[in-house]
């Protein structure tokens, strides 16, 4: 039986997630602070926590950070849906939490029956991931941000507006990931050199409100220029754009170049931003030699089929490997496929990329 740890200081949000996972099946135990968290994870050793982040004595991140040294265990945050909820989630992810699931902006008791069945499904493939601490890549990322510090302030990036792709070496890099995405898509960026040649488009599943502050997060720490993209954007050599979650994110041609543009989320994708058809889109206006695939850490098997048709074409693909990926999902969906040219850990990927890029 699957044993859940819920941290909670709201004794009614404690009551109805202890309800949900009964039902489910799963053993449960409570906690209503971050220290008694820490307690509860050596005394009742639980499969996966659920943590709050807003708690009194001991918030969740601090919790999250100790749990992560002390006893590695999945975590999912149960996170507002508000921008300081957003900040406060990616860092979470950094730390090492699995996922996150939205937290009831009403009466919590009339959000039952839709929270229910997000969060067990959640909770139950959290429970089947093994957690190392090499999984945890706070403290890679934060060495690497020190060494970049410590070598000085940067170049300031160079204006790519006349850059325009159409010269006949435009090519885009299209990343998918989910579940641990987050700390990938920076461990994998923050690689690249602010003169990658190519554009790269990023699809990672995740609410509206939180990709915003994903591409701020990520602009900070990056060579390349990284945007949301909530409006046509032209696609420009050496920038990063981020689909605006809970929809879609496709490639068009104009006149003046290719354009990134955002689309309403499709019914014939479960999930969102897809990556299958952000890929589809690439392959109507790209050929398959200037198009690389990377597909990451994630659930489901959103991108495996398009990035196999990419490498039947001729393009090239990368997917995460098994010892690095939070949940080996979607990369070995594709590996699975024999749609991967390449299989990289983590830490390979930004370079892999840069050697195939400049090929």
């Amino acid at each position: 039986m699957t044993k859940v740890l819920v941290v909670d200081d709201s004794a009614l949000m404690r009551r109805v997630l202890g309800e949900i996972f009964r039902e489910a099946g799963f053993e449960v135990a409570f906690a209503k602070d971050g220290v008694e968290a820490l307690e509860q994870t050596h005394a009742f050793a639980p499969d996966v926590v659920t943590l709050d982040v807003e708690m009194p004595r001991m918030d969740g991140l601090a919790a999250l950070d100790r749990i992560m040294v002390e006893r590695p265990c999945p975590v999912v945050m149960v996170s507002s849906l508000t921008g300081e909820g957003a900040q406060a989630t990616l860092q979470a992810l950094e730390l090492g939490a699995i996922d996150f699931v939205q937290k009831p902006d009403g009466a919590v008791s009339l959000a039952v029956d839709e929270l229910a069945p997000v969060l067990i499904e959640t909770v139950a493939a959290a429970a089947r991931v093994r957690v190392r601490r090499s999984h945890r890549l706070a403290e890679r990322l934060r060495v690497g941000r020190a060494s970049r510090l410590a070598a000085g302030p940067a170049r300031p990036r160079r204006s790519r507006v006349t850059a325009a792709m159409g010269n006949g070496t435009e090519g885009l890099v299209i990343i998918g990931a989910s579940t641990g995405g987050p700390p990938a898509l920076d461990a994998v960026l923050s690689v690249l050199p602010e003169d990658f040649p190519w554009a790269v488009l990023v699809a990672q599943h995740m609410p509206a409100t939180f990709t915003g502050s994903l591409a701020t997060r990520l602009d900070q720490f990056c060579a390349l220029p990284v945007l949301e993209v909530t409006r046509p954007t032209p696609i420009l050599p050496g920038q990063v754009h981020i689909a605006r979650g809970g929809a879609d994110m496709i490639v068009s041609r104009r006149a003046e170049g290719l354009l990134a543009l955002p689309a309403p989320a499709s019914r014939d994708h479960r999930w969102h931003p897809s990556v299958d058809r952000l890929m589809a889109s690439a392959m109507e206006h790209m050929p398959a030699e200037r198009l690389v695939g990377v597909l990451m850490t994630g659930m489901g098997d959103d991108g495996a089929r398009t990035m196999t048709a990419l490498r039947a074409a001729g393009g090239r693909t990368i997917a995460e490997a098994e010892e690095t990926a939070v949940v080996w999902g979607m990369p070995g969906e594709l590996v699975r496929a024999a749609g991967a040219v390449a299989v990289e850990p983590l830490d390979a990927i930004g370079e892999r990329l840069i050697r195939m890029v400049g090929s």
